[in-house]
């Protein structure tokens, strides 16, 4: 069988270079990525909202070309950029809302993530940002865009081959459940995982409808070691919150199960969970062996706590931590576990 390489490298200790290569099985191809979610994968969106989730300001896209602040939430590029990097389909994926937007980009992918969002309409709502359902009206009006470019049966084909991923689900429980008194009142953890799988359900079936074929959906990674978690709940010695950990693990566990289910339930589509908290995890309790130096704390201010406007000086090497601010990874963690998801994971959209 012949396949098509993307031969991607990934730096690590020891300046060792350890090259993968990205197959996709001949006949196929992705001809773009549109990508719904929050401030992991946000690139801009949320430029213009009146939010305080909102990052186009210093230090933030220090290391971004120009070091240019964008909006996106880490000093340079997001998970979002590296998927269509890495598929050789352009350097970035730009935000939907960016007003400098051109038209040859609604073709090969643009980004409806913003920062704050959630599976939970409450707390995009808390956040004043943009919630999934917000961003199934932009699709929708991306549709409509795309068609008067290439017509109806290039717009088909382009919706049915591209992959588009979901990522969230973090804000939820870190903020809505476990930060505020309402949710707790009226669900237990498994009762508001269960809630948020029904929310990925009413979201995917929305995608599929409007011609959605490859959908990922990413599990959430494990927010008991976010620096601003440890600072908060970790003790004296800001330890990884178990509580929020098994919080994570529980709603992953009936995503992934959600998943493989209904994969089967959506004719001709694929339907792949994407794990990325054993991913995170193991470079967080492995940094050296990844080629960091620091994995409870960021770069951001003290590392601990700051994230967004707090966020107002930075350490002199953040290549050397996972963390960029209290609650969002660096430039360089995004780019490996960005390689990793798709190294392990690609060949299940096929």
């Amino acid at each position: 069988m012949k396949f098509y390489f993307y031969k991607i490298c990934s730096f690590f200790v020891l300046s060792i270079s350890v090259c993968y290569a990205i197959t996709i099985p001949p006949n196929k191809s992705i001809p773009a990525v549109f990508v719904f979610g929050d401030s992991i994968v946000d690139t801009g969106n949320n430029n213009g909202l009146k939010t305080i989730a909102k990052v186009n300001y210093p230090p933030y896209g220090k290391d971004f070309m120009g070091g240019i602040p964008t909006g996106r939430f880490s000093n340079g590029k997001v998970p979002s950029d590296f998927l269509v990097e890495e598929l050789g389909i352009k350097d970035l994926l730009p935000a939907y809302l960016d007003p400098t937007l051109q038209a040859e980009d609604l073709i090969t992918g643009v980004n409806f993530a913003s920062g704050g969002a959630g599976y939970d309409p409450l707390t995009s709502e808390i956040a004043k940002v943009i919630s999934l359902d917000g961003q199934v009206i932009l699709f929708k009006e991306y549709i409509v865009k795309l068609t008067e470019l290439v017509g109806e049966d290039r717009k088909n084909e382009i919706l049915a081959n591209s992959l588009f991923m979901l990522v969230t689900g973090a804000n939820d429980i870190t903020n809505t459940y476990f930060g505020m008194p309402l949710r707790k009142s009226y669900y237990d953890v498994p009762s508001y995982a269960d809630l948020l799988v029904n929310f990925a359900c009413s979201f995917v079936q929305d995608l599929y409808g409007l011609g959605a074929r490859r959908i990922g959906i990413f599990g959430i990674p494990p927010i008991g070691c976010l620096p601003s978690q440890r600072t908060l709940k970790g003790g004296e010695a800001r330890q990884c919150v178990d509580n929020l950990n098994q919080a994570a693990q529980l709603f992953n566990s009936k995503l992934e199960a959600y998943s493989s289910s209904q994969g089967n339930k959506l004719p001709n589509s694929r339907l792949v969970y994407i794990d990325t908290y054993n991913v995170l995890l193991d470079v967080i309790d492995n940094p050296q062996r990844y080629g960091f130096k620091l994995s409870d704390k960021g770069c951001c201010g003290t590392g601990k706590i700051e994230v967004a406007e707090l966020c107002t000086y930075t350490c002199s090497s953040d290549s050397d931590y996972i963390f960029w601010d209290s609650f969002h990874l660096t430039e360089k963690a995004y780019r490996l576990l960005t390689h990793q998801i798709l190294v392990q994971h690609l060949s299940s959209f096929f």
